[in-house]
């Protein structure tokens, strides 16, 4: 069993800074310089400020004399807070005056001196006064709330502005976007972005940078694309922020060479990297096995003044440890060492995993003393690395060992950590102990993540537990608050799906309720841990696997109702299901539309497809479909297919295949796995000989041809009786160093016993079967024996080939 999508911790500690506060305003800057500084313009104002009240109409006749450091000194030099409030709150109604400087000087007052309710309360009396205020002095008080971790209060403040007279313009709309995004709510962030737009409220690079950032992260990388489009079109020129954003996306999409033209595009423009798209790409290209890419663009990046800190050898040493290239990263590490660059807890934990998977547990586990020893406190996702280590070398007992010292150096179990154990635990058939941990989770104050569910959930699946398996299903769905589920589903508008639920949203965006649609939005998460595509993929393979077809797809309507959208592997998985129980038209009814509804069929779906063609005997129309399949792909050329395809179609096998092999190699793009269903195809539907033609062909183009498919042209040879190619196949695995299965073994020597001019082949392929490693004594059946009659004493007593 695979954990889906577990990771045990982020390694990236290098994500964009927040994009709106790049760009708050585009005309503001930290330098707060003035062709003069009058220190008696300065004390008038304090005078003005402090004596005359209200202070607006008497502040008014000293605007053209006022400058961003005068309004700075001001503020700073006022005692009362609640003027020095105040008399931001009417410098902010122009954009000159704008600061950072001022904007921090007054935000780090509020949170210091606990000053949100001084600041409610001066902007209270200023709209009792008559006077108006600001978008800035809404947006600053967001800026607040969001700083301190309160992010209702900022969408609160949001919704209140027009209650005071005052429409947001773009900074406070950005700044909404960027503590909405922070949450992940990307269905209320899309919402308040079309409302600017209705409202006439042009978005800025901010903007932009915002929303491909959510875009990004919530895996929509076309609609990032063409954001980024769109902001072009609107001649705003992206900055390196959005640039690293938009590569990031593409290399999470596993979109690697799209990144690195990016990049280039990037530095063409005239945007310079920075220290974090640097390490954005060193990263992505680890994550994606293409740790030599990585080696080669840090070449590369050197030469452009990138220096490799610890963020960018935690990235290396990580790829090299996914790619199994265990030496090579112990030994970037004894560089970083040798640099006097200290490792933190996240390299730890890689270090951690990569010897656990070397299976070098126990070395794993001294760095546990290591990290105290250098004063850095080892964390629960340490102790992950070390407990996924021991379950993948089956200690389960050590491992719930590790979770319980969690608690006793103050770290606590997450999901993660008893997800890994329940995936362990299943897959070593103790499907009853997965079930009594995952029980237990709530005891210990851990909620069940998704992952934990569709791993316990896999479990009884495969133990055939399927009507264990709903139960827990349904009670994931129904999770622990399922009056919310039943409230949004009631009334003239029901809420159903992803597109009612956006309807939703929009709505109460509209009519300025964006604080409830964020609690509703967050009621949702918090109420259940809702299934996944995963999820419903699981229980879908267990009921195809159980021959349960009407139930697998009920699962298919019911995920798509709930705003799911099957992905290849859903729909591979109820073809192989539907192929299974003889509907072979439902299953290409299902091929045909995963096209239709947007889902690009992945090669393992063409691969199932032809697999069970060819147990039917239909082996060209297996090579059709794969042919059809390339002739679709943007990197083949369609004449080329269509030639091969033609040659196919003609009976001239040897052309067609030479020229798809040429043409996969070319392209660097050569999988096994069509020419080898092909090959069993052929032994299947009776024509050997092309099977063999084949199989010459491949071992002539130095592929290794697989053990089944031997062990399907030794079979069907000796069936028609052709011992010397069915020799000549074994041979080939004898001398690849496969070791073939008994059953097998013995029909070709019981042929060959049987054929008096080909007995002494049975014995010379003994000889090379010994000299191998098979063992003969428990590997040769008693048929086979009798066959050999005195001769097999002779090699059992001496133990020296016959003859």
């Amino acid at each position: 069993m695979r954990i889906p999508s577990l990771r045990l911790r982020p390694v990236s500690r290098f994500s964009p800074k927040a994009p709106w506060l790049l760009h708050f305003h585009t005309a503001s800057s930290d330098a707060i310089d003035t062709p003069f500084y009058d220190l008696s313009t300065s004390n008038e104002v304090l005078k003005i400020v402090g004596t005359i009240s209200p202070m607006e109409p008497a502040l008014e006749p000293l605007v053209p004399f006022l400058s961003k450091r005068i309004i700075s000194e001001v503020i700073e030099e006022e005692q009362n807070r609640q003027l020095g409030f105040r008399f931001f709150i009417w410098a902010a109604k122009r954009q000159r005056f704008y600061s950072s400087l001022t904007f921090n000087l007054v935000m780090d007052t509020i949170i210091k001196e606990n000053g949100v309710d001084l600041y409610w309360k001066t902007i209270e009396e200023i709209k009792d006064s008559g006077f108006e205020i600001s978008s800035d002095a809404f947006t600053l008080l967001m800026a607040v709330y969001a700083k301190m971790g309160l992010c209702e209060k900022a969408i609160q403040v949001f919704g209140k502005m027009r209650e005071f007279n005052c429409e947001p313009d773009v900074y406070a709309y950005n700044a909404i976007l960027h503590v909405i995004l922070g949450k992940e709510v990307f269905i209320l962030t899309l919402a308040i972005y079309n409302q600017m737009l209705k409202l006439n409220c042009q978005p800025n690079v901010a903007t932009f940078s915002i929303l491909i950032d959510g875009f990004c992260k919530s895996g929509k990388m076309q609609d990032a694309l063409q954001m980024f489009d769109e902001m072009v079109e609107r001649d705003m020129l992206p900055c390196t922020i959005t640039y690293t954003i938009i590569i990031s996306g593409l290399l999470q999409a596993k979109r690697a060479d799209e990144a690195l033209k990016l990049f280039s595009r990037m530095k063409e423009d005239g945007c310079l990297p920075d220290y974090i798209t640097y390490n954005t790409l060193l990263d992505g290209f680890c994550k994606l096995d293409r740790v030599d890419v990585a080696l080669d663009l840090l070449r590369s990046f050197k030469e452009e003044g990138f220096v490799l800190g610890l963020n960018g050898y935690s990235c290396l040493i990580d790829g090299l440890f996914r790619a199994r290239r265990f030496n090579e990263g112990l030994a970037w590490y004894g560089k970083m060492v040798e640099k006097n660059l200290k490792p933190d807890v996240i390299l730890y934990t890689i270090l951690m995993r990569g010897l656990s998977e070397a299976g070098r547990v126990k070395d794993a586990l001294k760095l546990l003393t290591d990290m105290t020893e250098r004063g850095v406190e080892p964390d629960t996702y340490c102790y992950n690395a070390l407990i996924k280590g021991f379950c993948d070398m089956g200690l389960l007992n050590e491992a719930q060992s590790l979770r319980l010292e969690i608690s006793n150096n103050g770290c606590f179990p997450n999901a993660c950590t008893y997800t890994i154990l329940i995936c362990s635990m299943c897959k070593n058939g103790l499907v009853g102990e997965a079930k009594e941990i995952f029980n237990g989770m709530e005891k210990m104050g851990c909620s069940p993540s998704v992952f934990t569910f569709n791993a316990l959930i896999d479990g009884l699946c495969k133990a055939d537990k399927m009507d264990e398996a709903c139960l827990l299903f349904y009670k994931m769905e129904i999770g622990k608050n399922p009056s919310i589920f039943l409230r949004l589903s009631q009334g003239a508008s029901p809420v159903l799906d992803n597109a009612s639920l956006q309807s939703m949203v929009e709505e109460l965006c509209d009519s300025g309720q964006f604080l409830k649609a964020y609690k509703i939005l967050n009621q949702l998460a918090e109420s259940g841990v809702v299934p996944d595509i995963r999820t419903y993929n699981i229980l879908i393979n267990g009921f195809c696997r159980a021959g349960d077809m009407n139930i697998a797809l009920k699962l298919f309507e019911q995920m798509q109702s709930k705003g799911l959208s099957p992905d290849s592997v859903t729909y591979g998985t109820l073809i192989n299901g539907l192929q299974m129980v003889d509907r072979e038209d439902d299953a290409f009814e299902v091929f045909n539309q995963m096209e239709k509804h947007g889902c690009t069929p992945s090669s393992s779906v063409f691969h199932s497809l032809m697999t069970w063609l060819c147990r039917r005997q239909k082996v060209p129309l297996a090579i059709s479909l794969w042919l059809e399949h390339l002739r679709h792909r943007p990197d083949r050329d369609d004449k080329v297919v269509e030639e091969i395809k033609e040659n196919f179609e003609k009976g001239e096998l040897e052309k067609a295949v030479r020229d798809l092999l040429a043409m996969d190699f070319k392209l660097n793009d050569f999988g096994l796995a069509p020419y080898t269903i092909w090959l069993i195809g052929f032994c299947q539907a009776g024509r050997v000989e092309e099977a063999f033609k084949l199989f010459s062909i491949l071992k002539e183009y130095n592929v290794t041809v697989t053990a089944p498919s031997c062990v399907k042209l030794i079979r069907s040879f000796c069936e028609e009786g052709n011992l010397d190619l069915a020799v000549y196949v074994f041979t080939y695995t004898l001398d690849k160093g496969f070791m073939l299965k008994w059953p097998i073994c013995n029909q070709l020597l019981e042929s060959l016993l049987l054929s008096e001019d080909k007995k002494n082949d049975a014995f010379s392929l003994l000889r090379r079967m010994e000299s191998l490693g098979y063992d003969l004594r428990t590997y040769i059946r008693e048929n086979t024996k009798s066959l050999l009659h005195a001769r097999w004493d002779a090699w059992e007593t001496k133990n020296v080939p016959p003859g």
